[in-house]
């Protein structure tokens, strides 16, 4: 079955290993439960442990059934009952309570796991993630078959061009669901003549090729197969090209003697190049620049650039008023008004899991969700060897989520 997995920013904490504060609880009767609650929760309410069931149901070896009540947050350095509040030592002693010190978890579960081992200590809540992260909410319906769709346009270019298995990269503006711009990794071709460098050396004139045509509709598309997730570890030669997975292999190749020989290029990756291509086709909509003598001078937007290049994060409510200001006139280019800066607000799919080069890009680029389909274990930045999305001295940050498409699909 299909679905969209959100990875959060931050590792997981294994669910034995989360950190715990110590709390006063007491045995109490049935009957009184729920008047010692609400006096609690007025005067020593759990602010910080809102994630924390304030009683404890446990059914015990004879069939009767025990309630524990959380009276008040232990001291870390003092534990002695003599240190309870006096409005809860007169509970405790009005009711004739013997209190103890137990542990609960300290943090809310962000996981299923998380929250099973939470409540081997003391029960808690758990929320399951809404994907309600920095204004960008949940998939509806139609997001999500939009967001398959463009998952599959990704995979089908990935292995449209080429014998062995490439990365491809999808640029999305989600505001009209449109193409912005899609690329493969680019290929070094040594066709052209070597020439001579200054000290007298042969080199190899190299020159970017790409892999894969840019399109921006489905009918280009060439239709086949591609692995499944279960079969990746079987393909490790034929996914030799994938330049995220072997950011350092352009080292190891050896210099081809063949002129028809060619290697993908060491920093032109799949997510690079739809970048290139993307800044390429905002020169072609917003002709705003003139020439002057042998300086190119951007006459309108120069200062409203350099200001947006200074911001520190972007605001996304700003970012989707400017999407909705974006028009076309009659000649199917944007309005002035509508000229985006760098990437803000726009999707990427990618095949495989960027690396940290192609993820920094991203950061720089202000895109606002990553989506992807196959991790990348060595070298993935998004959730595998790495977490960048995370990383909070980075001036903009993005959500990322992991697209399984079903096998027939892939």
């Amino acid at each position: 079955m299909s679905k969209i997995i959100y990875i959060p920013d931050k590792l997981p904490t294994p669910p034995d290993q989360q950190p715990t504060v110590n709390v006063f609880a007491a045995v109490v009767e049935p009957k009184i439960i729920n008047n010692l609650v609400r006096q609690l929760n007025q005067i020593v309410p759990l602010e910080n442990l809102r994630h924390v069931k304030r009683v404890q149901k446990k059914h015990l070896e004879d069939g009767k059934i025990q309630i524990a009540l959380i009276l008040c947050l232990a001291s870390e350095n003092n534990c002695d009952l003599d240190v309870l509040p006096p409005c809860v030592q007169e509970l405790v002693a009005s009711h004739k309570l013997s209190a103890f010190i137990t542990k609960v978890c300290k943090e809310a579960a962000t996981t299923k796991e998380e929250w099973e081992e939470q409540c081997k200590l003391w029960p808690t809540s758990y929320h399951p993630p809404a994907y309600n992260i920095d204004g960008i909410t949940g998939f509806n319906e139609v997001d999500t078959q939009s967001i398959f769709g463009f998952m599959r346009l990704a995979i089908e270019l990935a292995q449209s061009s080429s014998k062995s298995v490439v990365n491809a990269a999808v640029i999305v503006d989600p505001s009209v669901r449109q193409v912005i711009a899609s690329a493969c990794d680019h290929h070094i071709s040594f066709e052209n003549a070597s020439t001579s460098n200054i000290n007298g050396e042969t080199s190899f004139e190299k020159c970017p090729k790409s892999l894969g045509s840019h399109f921006d509709s489905y009918e280009s598309i060439i239709h086949g197969t591609f692995p499944s997730s279960s079969s990746l570890a079987k393909l490790k030669q034929s996914c030799a090209d994938v330049s995220c997975l072997y950011p350092l292999r352009w080292f190891d190749q050896p210099l081809p003697h063949s002129s028809n020989s060619c290697c993908w290029h060491p920093l032109r990756h799949a997510a690079i190049a739809a970048i290139e291509s993307s800044a390429a086709r905002d020169c072609r909509l917003f002709p705003t620049l003139e020439t002057v003598g042998d300086k190119s001078v951007e006459m309108e937007h120069m200062d409203l650039l350099r200001k947006l290049a200074k911001r520190q994060k972007i605001d996304l409510d700003n970012a989707n008023n400017n999407e909705n200001k974006v028009g076309t006139d009659g000649e199917g280019t944007y309005s002035k008004l509508g000229r985006p800066y760098l990437c803000t607000g726009y999707d990427i799919y990618l095949v495989w899991e960027p690396c940290i080069m192609c993820a920094m890009a991203l950061v720089h680029q202000r895109v606002r969700r990553v989506f992807y389909a196959f991790s990348n274990p060595s070298h993935g930045a998004l959730g595998s060897a790495h977490r960048l999305q995370g990383e909070k001295s980075l001036n903009h940050h993005y959500a990322v989520f992991r697209v399984l498409l079903h096998e027939d699909v892939l």
